[in-house]
């Protein structure tokens, strides 16, 4: 039996509902965060979507995944999502993945997705690996009520946007780059106030992987000296009457 009947019986067996877009989740950093059944989707798609095809393709090499990959990030996505579209109308079934995490957290994947649901196409996420959940546990901060502001503008409306969650109640999360942190936590802390605690986690999941806690000015200084380096999570905690 060929590969293109193995894989027409995975269709068969795994996905009576017919084509679909799957939303796919890869490590954040540790290997071992990949689930089975993100693996087996992988594996029986026709089409792998993906942020940097070279990034990706360390990924599938290290779990056997000999799926075709194409290319889908934030410069292109505008032109090649009725091209998907299309595919899984014609009968495929495509996934979609980043470069780590969960697609379209802070990532390409929104457009195709919302693509989809518009033409009346099934969209199916995984759940699995994503930055801010781990952060914001770690973090001690109140978790109950949180929300999610992804990066900041780096420039137009970045200090509308800091005075806008100057009185935000519920814990809030910022994804920052290594190179801006320390100046992301001095802006915080001058609009905030210098005693407003936060946590920074880097490199979560991975061999150097630390969370620091503290106030938004002590943590300034302490990147200040320690210079931060690989990805990002800063968790500042809510507004207090």
């Amino acid at each position: 039996m060929d590969n293109s009947t193995n894989k027409s019986s995975k269709h068969s067996s795994q996905n009576t509902s017919g084509a679909k877009l799957y939303v796919v989740p890869t490590p954040i950093g540790n290997l071992e965060d990949m689930t089975f059944r993100a693996i087996r989707i992988l594996q029986s798609a026709d089409l792998i979507l993906a942020e940097d095809t070279r990034t990706s393709g360390f990924l599938l090499k290290h779990f056997e995944i000999k799926t075709p990959m194409q290319s889908h990030h934030k410069f292109n996505e505008h032109k090649t999502v009725e091209n998907v579209v299309q595919r899984i109308k014609n009968g495929q079934m495509v996934a979609l993945i980043s470069d780590a995490g969960t697609p379209a957290i802070s990532d390409p994947g929104f457009l195709v997705v919302r693509q989809c649901v518009e033409n009346d196409i099934e969209v199916e996420c995984l759940p699995g690996a994503t930055a801010f959940v781990p952060a914001l546990v770690a973090s001690g901060l109140p978790n109950d009520r949180f929300c999610f502001e992804g990066f900041l503008p780096q420039k137009k409306g970045r200090q509308t946007k800091l005075n806008e969650l100057k009185t935000e109640k519920r814990t809030m999360i910022f994804y920052e780059s290594p190179f801006r942190l320390v100046k992301t936590l001095s802006q915080l802390a001058e609009v905030f106030g210098i005693e407003r605690k936060a946590s920074v986690s880097r490199e979560i999941s991975k061999i150097f992987e630390e969370t620091k806690r503290g106030t938004l000015t002590e943590l300034a200084q302490y990147f200040t000296e320690h210079n931060p380096k690989g990805e990002i999570v800063l968790i500042v905690a809510g507004f207090e009457e």
